[in-house]
């Protein structure tokens, strides 16, 4: 009979035992799976005669809280069980932590950084999302400049009645160099490491995003000759004593004169090779002298100061000291490619 069936089954599951997650997961396909026994008499139900169907559901239903909670008793003891045996045994081999690594544009960044302090700059950051005031008029740009097209500059419409506001993501860290020479009267010695925005095609040799470094120095007869000593310095702590370097006249809007500068392949040691495409030089920054309008235009008296700055690309840096083919790995965060930055500081 069913009833008695249910008293035999109530008897077995209240008795249940286990040792482990596995002999408790076969209980439970025992009797409460889709083969289980309990499933087994729930069909049977339907076939029972009606006056006895009530008195029969109850026990069922009985029957099936009784081992699901058996079954939850037993998982909580064995867990319990587990917990105070893995807390117990003080001479268990404990699992092996990774430590994390610092990213190499991190490394690289600051190994710049820590090469201008020591030579009298001081670190200053400014905002990603700033004005056209501060990242291109006050640096001398052109009302008419290519790099204020949508096809180089991201712009940010904050309100349909916004437009003329023209906030931008900043394309260069340039914007730092303006703020600070408005809120500052020379002498001004400064590096400002940050994040800038252009709008490229994402590839192996550009990205959409990147870091830069910009480098800037206004007081009373600062010279050419400055820049040039403090460049030959930068690069011959950051790349070796031998490194040799080259100016190539340049335009930029806000110097003047300005040029590209140049250092002796490190790895052909200017002999010439296919990374440095067999001319001895690679490229690396460009700079100048401050143009006399962007003084002026940040309040900031050009009879009387003059300034160079210096900008520079850290993932360029950063490829030149490490040989990193593609530009899309410092972004994708691949744990492979940043172990191998572990013994880099």
């Amino acid at each position: 009979m069913i009833l008695d069936k249910i008293d035999e089954l109530l008897k077995e599951v209240s008795h249940l035992s286990a040792k482990n997650a596995e002999e408790i997961e076969q209980l439970r396909l025992k009797y409460l799976s889709k083969k289980g026994e309990i499933t087994a008499l729930m069909a049977d139900f339907r076939n029972i005669a009606a006056e006895e169907k009530k008195t029969v559901g109850v026990k069922i239903n009985e029957l099936k809280q009784l081992a699901q909670s058996k079954l939850e008793e037993l998982k909580a003891n064995i867990g319990t069980e587990q917990g105070a045996s893995e807390a117990l045994d003080l001479t268990r081999t404990p699992y092996p932590v990774r430590l994390g690594t610092r990213h190499p544009l991190t490394i690289v960044r600051n190994q710049i950084i820590n090469i201008f302090q020591q030579m009298g700059f001081t670190l200053a950051e400014g905002p990603e999302i700033d004005d056209d005031l501060h990242v291109f008029t006050k640096l001398n740009f052109a009302a008419d400049h290519p790099a204020r097209d949508m096809q180089d500059t991201f712009f940010i419409q904050t309100h349909p009645d916004d437009v003329a506001k023209n906030v931008i993501l900043r394309s260069h860290t340039s914007n730092d160099q303006s703020r600070i020479m408005e809120k500052q009267q020379p002498p001004i010695r400064v590096i400002c490491p940050g994040r800038v925005y252009r709008n490229e095609a994402i590839s192996a040799r550009a990205h959409c995003f990147f870091h830069q470094l910009e480098g800037l120095y206004i007081d009373k007869n600062v010279s050419f000759t400055d820049l040039k000593q403090v460049l030959l310095t930068f690069a011959r702590q950051l790349f070796g004593p031998d490194t040799k370097i080259r100016l190539r006249p340049s335009y930029f809007p806000f110097t003047e004169p300005s040029a590209e500068m140049d250092i002796s392949c490190h790895i052909c040691g200017g002999e010439g090779c296919s990374f440095c495409k067999h001319t001895g030089w690679v490229e690396i920054l460009g700079c100048g002298m401050v143009d006399p309008n962007v003084l002026e235009a940040c309040g900031i008296d050009s009879s009387v100061y003059t300034g160079y700055a210096f900008g520079l690309g850290i993932e360029r840096i950063t490829n030149l000291k490490y040989h990193v083919a593609d530009l899309r790995m410092f972004s994708e965060n691949d744990v492979r490619f940043l172990r191998e930055f572990e013994s880099a500081y």
